[in-house]
């Protein structure tokens, strides 16, 4: 679990997240949400520590980030997991090589073990065995993400960032890469955050919701009480399209 406690962070005076409070969970999909400039970005950048927060606590289990030496945030660093916008896989590397990359940088594992944990983690996000020597440009964008996903599961992480999972991709795809990011989450017992605007995966995934506006904390549940939140904000935000309002006019009225 991470708790952020009443952190605050500012840049030349612009107070961009104004004491933020909440848990990320266990097990669960946590989602950051909220308009362009609601501070989700920067929420999910402090909380991997690319930012440093000029007020309150980021506990890692107990462990509080901004205290941490270099040695811990070392040590912290294989224990999180990291899915990039856009996948940032590498060009000059295949498949598999792009998977074994963080096991190189970060354990002593020999070759032909790190060979092994990339191709179970390759197998349980479904890529056939055929495209392990690929190059990136080889396969398609699905794929790629498929395997930015098995690179950000290979340390066995207990933490999980995804930065826009779902950018780029097609309706059926993004519903392909949710669905399995959530049955990762909870097979691994993983702590999820993702980073996202996608009401798609919001009210597919979303077992645990923050709503940031103007960088508050504006709200925060789960998508099975999203419908009946009474706050102003949040659904202008999440039922902004006629679909969404149909849907949730339809849900108030089973």
């Amino acid at each position: 679990m991470i708790q952020v406690k009443d952190i605050v962070k500012s840049f030349e005076g612009n107070t961009v997240l104004n004491h933020v409070s909440t848990e990320m969970r266990d097990g669960c999909v946590n989602m950051i949400i909220g308009q362009s400039g609601s501070g989700k970005t920067v929420l999910m950048k402090s909380m991997i520590g690319l930012h440093t927060i000029d007020a309150g606590r980021i506990e890692y289990d107990g462990r509080n980030l901004p205290d941490m030496n270099e040695n811990e945030i070392r040590a912290l660093r294989r224990e999180v997991g990291m899915l990039f916008q856009g996948s940032a896989l590498f060009d000059s590397m295949s498949v598999i090589e792009n998977v074994m990359y963080p096991l190189e940088m970060f354990s002593d594992m020999t070759h032909q073990q790190m060979v092994d944990r990339a191709t179970f983690c390759l197998e349980h996000v479904n890529l056939p065995e055929h495209v392990f020597n690929l190059m990136p440009s080889e396969i398609s964008g699905g794929q790629q993400k498929r395997v930015a996903i098995a690179r950000a599961i290979v340390l066995n992480p207990k933490y999980l960032f995804c930065d826009e999972p779902n950018s780029g991709l097609d309706p059926k795809t993004s519903l392909v890469i949710d669905q399995l990011i959530h049955s990762l989450t909870r097979e691994f017992n993983i702590c999820t955050i993702i980073n996202s605007h996608d009401m798609n995966s919001i009210m597919e995934i979303g077992d645990h919701i923050v709503f940031l506006k103007n960088g508050v904390l504006e709200w925060d549940g789960s998508k099975d009480t999203i419908f009946n939140t009474g706050n102003e904000a949040l659904d202008d935000f999440v039922f902004a399209s006629n679909l969404y309002k149909k849907v949730k006019l339809a849900h108030q009225q089973q």
